[in-house]
């Protein structure tokens, strides 16, 4: 059995974390939306769908407001892959803090949320029309180089350490240890399906690149 036990001040502390950081996201989300609708022109050409998912991607790393938004606009912010993505996120966090047991393996999986930024700012510059742009391309080979490191040889290390030190895995509760066995395999194969489209997206953005410069040649 899974042993939950909070003291007087976990019983404050932890409602009162979440709550603030749901506040601080959605100061965020205005903040952003007042700060491009100001200083950004193509901010304020796009139409109102793109200008939530434009004010939604400053929230990164935060899986329940994200949820939430994905929820509450779904499927215009992401698919099913998404939901599952961030749902299997939310029961594993919260599974890890109410049980106190895989702190170390979740800190490896919140790791891999590093990659966000850069998956953000590819979609903000190819939204303002800045897929030729140089730093389209920068971004574009930082994204590839930061998703193999982080969400895949990462996991790779993962599953490697969980291999080697099975006897204490399996000495969690049994439903620790069968979330276990199951969580970290899916996101990893959801990352590595992510990682081919990356790979094809970079291959074909090298390419035009490569035309481009050999056109200014000629």
């Amino acid at each position: 059995m899974m042993d939950v036990s909070f003291g007087p001040d976990e019983q404050i502390l932890w409602p009162a974390s979440v709550l603030a950081g749901v506040a601080m996201c959605a100061a965020v989300y205005d903040l952003t939306r007042h700060v491009s609708s100001r200083y950004s022109k193509s901010y304020n050409g796009l139409n109102d769908m793109h200008k939530v998912e434009w004010n939604n991607r400053d929230l990164f790393g935060y899986f329940l407001t994200d949820l939430a938004m994905i929820l509450w606009y779904f499927p215009r912010l992401g698919g099913k892959e998404y939901l599952l993505h961030h749902g299997l996120s939310i029961y594993a966090i919260s599974l890890a803090l109410l049980s106190g047991k895989g702190h170390f393996y979740i800190l490896m999986v919140l790791f891999t949320e590093a990659t966000t930024p850069f998956v953000n700012l590819r979609w903000y510059l190819d939204l303002a029309g800045r897929k030729g742009s140089k730093l389209y391309l920068y971004n574009g080979l930082a994204l590839f180089v930061g998703w193999l490191v982080a969400r895949i040889i990462l996991f790779v290390y993962f599953f490697a350490h969980m291999y080697f030190h099975f006897d204490q895995v399996r000495s969690v509760f049994p439903l620790g240890f069968y979330s276990i066995l199951t969580v970290p395999p899916v996101l990893s194969l959801m990352n590595l399906l992510w990682f081919l489209k990356i790979c094809k997206g970079m291959v074909k953005t090298l390419s035009i690149a490569k035309q481009r410069a050999s056109v200014k040649t000629d």
